[in-house]
């Protein structure tokens, strides 16, 4: 992995902003920014989006088929018992256990997907590029690789806006 990188520390959300802005009107997209809070407009100006919902609704989808399916299957099949002459297919007292395990999963299933996309796992060290990037600092960090030329530009434009370590 490369490790040249440029560093703009930022006091405030509007300082960071506008350099932000400014270094990506000179077509460079910066490698990542952190800030204490969301900020929309970096979040809109990165254009990272996600689609985890996508796979929350999936995830939710088939696991309600596959609990209702194995409701059943128990029910009627693999241990049919006639509880007072009741029938042993009986859907309405399947939905609350749907439910419940339909949230579960989704939780479940979710959070390894999450987990797995953002290679968060046990053990891992964390790639910390300066000590209060997310405590009351805004941190953009900028790979050296991508800015070919402009490097003294875009140097110019994080001082202007207020660096300030």
């Amino acid at each position: 992995m490369n490790k040249d990188y440029i560093l703009g520390v930022f006091k405030d959300e509007e300082s960071l902003v506008e350099a932000f802005e400014k270094v990506k009107q000179k077509g460079i997209l910066p490698f990542e920014v952190y800030t204490p809070y969301p900020v929309h407009e970096i979040l809109e100006g990165m254009g990272n989006k996600t689609r985890i919902s996508h796979a929350a609704f999936f995830f939710g989808l088939f696991s309600a088929i596959g609990i209702l399916t194995f409701l059943t299957w128990a029910a009627t099949i693999s241990w049919p018992i006639n509880y007072g002459g009741k029938p042993t297919n009986s859907f309405p007292s399947f939905i609350v256990v749907t439910i419940v395990a339909t949230i579960l999963s989704i939780t479940l299933l979710t959070l390894f997907t999450f987990s797995a996309r953002a290679k968060i796992f046990p053990g891992k060290v964390p790639e910390i590029f300066h000590s209060r990037a997310t405590d009351d600092r805004f941190v953009m960090v900028i790979d050296k690789k991508s800015l070919g030329e402009n490097e003294e530009s875009v140097n110019a434009i994080i001082t202007a806006h207020g660096e300030v370590e």
